[in-house]
């Protein structure tokens, strides 16, 4: 989406508006939604940016790779599926991201012992020094990026973030109304995962 939507001064936005109405006519448009997932999509974009060139670059890890570590440290074992979809990614994504890991020594994969047909990944002794060493680091660099926001905004940003995840895991439809999939838990928070290696929140990282 445009930079423009994404501006921070109401003459931008008000522009921003005018030149699409004037593209797309007298179609009914929400540019109150236009313009927050475009925010959304923006910040997504320069966090990420910032965190791989400030933070994760002298460990020469990308964004994914380090929520894989993430993902690994905290709940342990993993399903290659399970990963996947705890690190945001794409199982072509997670195979290469597995890869590099690999070839660095920081995780492994290795046939499911009551299934062979699924794989399990772990860390690494030394794929555990690295997050150990790097969390705290990062965790630093989130505090940077939102330092112009007070603990209550911090809170309440996080909780309409969370309203907007699962809007779109459960499928919203045109006029805003949810479908009728119930949205799972695990968009809401980042609650302890159920035995058996399977986590049931998304990383926040991720």
């Amino acid at each position: 989406m445009s930079r423009r939507l994404a501006a921070g001064t109401e003459r931008d936005l008000v522009q921003a508006e005018r030149d699409i109405r004037g593209r797309v006519g007298d179609q009914p448009l929400d540019f109150a939604a236009m313009a927050a997932v475009s925010n959304i999509y923006r910040a997504a974009n320069v966090v990420r940016n910032h965190m791989e060139r400030q933070v994760l670059v002298d460990e020469d890890l990308s964004w994914a790779a380090f929520t894989v570590l993430f993902v690994l440290w905290i709940w342990g074992d993993q399903q290659t599926r399970h990963l996947a979809e705890e690190a945001g990614v794409t199982k072509g994504t997670l195979t290469g991201v597995l890869k590099t890991l690999e070839k660095r020594g920081l995780a492994r994969r290795r046939a499911h012992g009551g299934d062979g047909r699924l794989v399990l990944v772990s860390l690494e002794p030394k794929g555990m020094a690295v997050i150990e060493r790097l969390f705290p680091a990062f965790n630093e660099g989130e505090a940077r990026v939102s330092s112009g926001l007070t603990e209550d905004e911090k809170n309440q940003l996080a909780a309409l973030l969370r309203k907007i995840i699962r809007s779109a895991e459960a499928g919203a439809g045109p006029s805003g109304t949810a479908g009728t999939a119930e949205p799972s838990s695990a968009s809401a928070s980042a609650a302890e995962p159920a035995t058996g290696a399977e986590p049931a929140a998304a990383s926040q990282h991720g």
